[in-house]
């Protein structure tokens, strides 16, 4: 197996330089590329939703002790990727691709959940290969063999082929709510937000809750207003009322 690929160093920088050059190789170049490639190919729309999401905040301390996910990384993106499933689940159309070859849509019946991980080789988005088809523990497993694989560099190129939706947690970052664009061949791609704690309207009182953004770009050839929007009001439903992730996994 060859070496794990390194970041492209800067050019040597000398006293008083005004710029810096980087070459422009390996994966952020395949990166680029395919990015500019998704943007002037698929026609993109992103719809946004924000929502109370204190319940999901709580249950993620109560999985914490559950002895079902000893030794398992808890956290809310492992529950958001439940709920983005269970959205899909109940919206199967929106898992789809475009084969402009064939002139046909292409659904798919089982769900690669890519996770876009930022890394020292640039922004990378493995994905779980049937991901419809795992438990919570299972999920939690997996998303935690595949952050810590791809931050250690070692992520195989097969793990980053056939995804069909993704999650981008730009909300690490502090980062509000974004516009992704989508991984080619790919239908949508779901940002989460920051979590922050903020002035909310609960049961007819302003009270202190945790509140965030999701944005769910997708492929109108793919995707009409209609479905996106059933689809991401599923995920804040099911994330504001969470067990459901059990009534309707």
């Amino acid at each position: 197996m060859p070496a794990p690929e390194t970041a492209a160093a800067p050019g040597p920088v000398t006293a008083g330089a005004r710029e810096t050059r980087t070459p422009i190789k390996g994966v952020r170049k395949a990166i680029a590329s395919a990015m500019v490639t998704s943007a002037f190919t698929a026609p993109h729309v992103t719809e946004f939703i924000t929502f109370d999401i204190t319940r999901t905040m709580k249950l993620v301390e109560e999985l914490k002790s559950d002895k079902d996910m000893a030794g398992l990384r808890v956290n809310p993106l492992l529950l958001i990727a439940k709920a983005f499933l269970v959205a899909i689940k109940r919206n199967p159309d929106v898992n789809a691709a475009w084969d402009e070859a064939n002139q046909e849509i292409v659904r798919k019946e089982y769900v690669n959940l890519g996770i876009a991980a930022a890394t020292p080789r640039g922004l990378i988005v493995p994905n779980i290969k049937d991901a419809q088809a795992k438990t919570l523990p299972e999920l939690a497993s997996a998303l935690g063999e595949l952050v810590s694989t791809a931050r250690e560099g070692k992520t195989p190129p097969a793990a980053m082929q056939g995804g069909t939706v993704t999650i981008t947690n730009v909300g690490v970052f502090g980062v509000d709510t974004g516009t992704p664009i989508l991984n080619p061949g790919e239908s949508a791609i779901l940002a989460v937000g920051a979590i922050k704690l903020q002035p909310w309207v609960h049961k007819g009182k302003v009270k202190p809750r945790q509140v965030t953004t999701l944005a769910l770009s997708f492929d109108h050839r793919l995707v009409d207003g209609e479905l996106g929007s059933r689809v991401l009001a599923d995920v804040a439903a099911v994330l504001e009322q969470p067990k459901r992730l059990i009534t309707w996994a």
